[in-house]
């Protein structure tokens, strides 16, 4: 090649790749929060990658038992919370490649995509710079064809899963085998149920009364939030030889403190979380059975979640919660609380599953010890708007809900353009 000819060329490319700059920085924003109710309708890219690095960061410290960690793992619901926080753990406490399922919004010119989707980013990006293997899939999980494309990619990527976790949380679900629509509903049962919850918007605390749930809206949330699709993906994977030997089964659950029982677990919730803890002793049996592995039932803290938003009480009692729990010096986020389950209960030195006598594991053990929660029921009769930032961290709940789209985290300025589409 001629030496007028090179410079030719390098010039042009030089030039186009200003032209790609420039046409880039036509779809960049400013982005800032914008709440509606319980949801914030945008979300901030360079704050959810901070928001997964300082995950990864506490995730980084948890030393793990020599050959015991995790080497493949599944989460099945991996963008957002508990899931999110599990595949964190698994990957930076102990180098697991990790294959994560998730049903999250792109972005468009203009327009940013769910944060989810820039959590999954984000995890990816840093899992790259350390050389770890991160794959995802995109879809709903619930149907027959996600459970396929995971198959497809769990056999690319070397075969079985030491480690499921299983994190969903959506509102309705189809059916894939009957092909009927379920909802799931937010419903006291067999009871009108009153009490009094916070309005997030307007910093009100106020009386709430909500009305019980039919036998019909009953069905449909265990259908939902059930063990129904936990059971499903748990057959279809060791039809395919995908799990391990040994492998841990691992779903979610909560159960709280009496104040929220008549809207949670004695509600429509509540009956959905008890079908997903009867699931997990015949899955346990089974897994047991066909691999010498096992599934469990994990119950953990409460905290801030887009899901727990939504549920009447829980705002109240999570920002009491945290008022108490930070005094204690027992506070814990979803990192620390997936750190301390590898540490303390499956792959740590000394580490105990120490089950209840349902056979659960309870990560929610310092969030229901006694101190705490006498402390919550000498507090709660006396919140009201007027105490409400006196007696309660409600201005640390709000910081942590806003945290979940990745606004109000330190170290980025938000007056800056970010392109939504292509932000790393």
């Amino acid at each position: 090649m001629s030496f007028l000819r090179f410079n030719y060329l390098a010039s042009n490319m030089k030039h186009t790749i200003l032209l790609l700059k420039e046409f880039n920085c036509l779809f960049a924003m400013i982005i800032k929060p914008r709440i509606k109710g319980f949801v914030c309708i945008t979300s901030h890219p360079t704050g959810c990658l901070e928001n997964v690095r300082s995950q990864a960061e506490l995730a980084s410290q948890v030393k793990l038992a020599k050959g015991k960690g995790p080497r493949r793992v599944l989460v099945i619901g991996a963008s957002t919370g508990y899931g999110l926080a599990s595949r964190i753990s698994a990957a930076f406490a102990n180098n697991a490649d990790t294959l994560g399922v998730s049903f999250e919004r792109e972005p468009k010119e203009g327009k940013p995509g769910s944060p989810g989707h820039y959590n999954i980013s984000a995890f990816r990006k840093l899992a790259a710079e350390n050389n770890l293997i991160a794959e995802d899939i995109n879809g709903d999980a619930f149907s027959d064809a996600c459970k396929d494309e995971v198959i497809k990619k769990a056999k690319e990527m070397g075969g079985d899963f030491d480690l499921v976790i299983y994190s969903l949380a959506s509102p309705r679900r189809t059916d894939p085998t009957s092909g009927e629509n379920y909802r799931a509903c937010l419903k006291p049962v067999g009871m009108i149920y009153k009490n009094k919850t916070l309005n997030t918007d307007r910093k009100e605390v106020k009386d709430v009364s909500i009305d019980p749930a039919n036998d019909d809206e009953l069905f449909q949330t265990e259908r939902v939030m059930g063990g129904d699709d936990w059971k499903l993906w748990t057959d279809r994977l060791l039809e395919e030889g995908l799990l391990a030997k040994g492998c841990v089964n691992l779903a979610y659950s909560y159960v709280g403190p009496e104040v929220t029982w008549p809207i949670y677990r004695n509600g429509t919730i509540g009956r959905a979380k008890a079908h997903l803890e009867e699931t997990a002793l015949s899955l346990n049996q089974q897994m047991l059975s066909s691999c010498g592995g096992s599934a469990y039932v994990s119950v953990n803290k409460a905290v801030v979640t887009q899901a727990s938003s939504a549920i009447p009480v829980v705002p109240l009692y999570v920002s009491i919660l945290f008022k108490v729990m930070r005094e204690q010096g027992t506070h814990e986020g979803c990192i620390e609380q997936t750190n301390r389950l590898f540490r303390d209960r499956l792959y740590g030195e000394n580490a105990s599953l120490d089950l209840d006598e349902a056979q659960r594991i309870r990560l929610d053990d310092w969030e229901m010890a006694e101190e705490i929660q006498i402390k919550i029921k000498e507090l709660w009769p006396l919140v009201n708007t007027d105490t409400l930032l006196e007696l309660t961290n409600f201005e640390e709940y709000q910081q942590e809900f806003l945290r979940l789209f990745g606004f109000g985290v330190d170290g980025v300025d938000y007056d800056l353009d970010v392109d939504p589409v292509n932000p790393y």
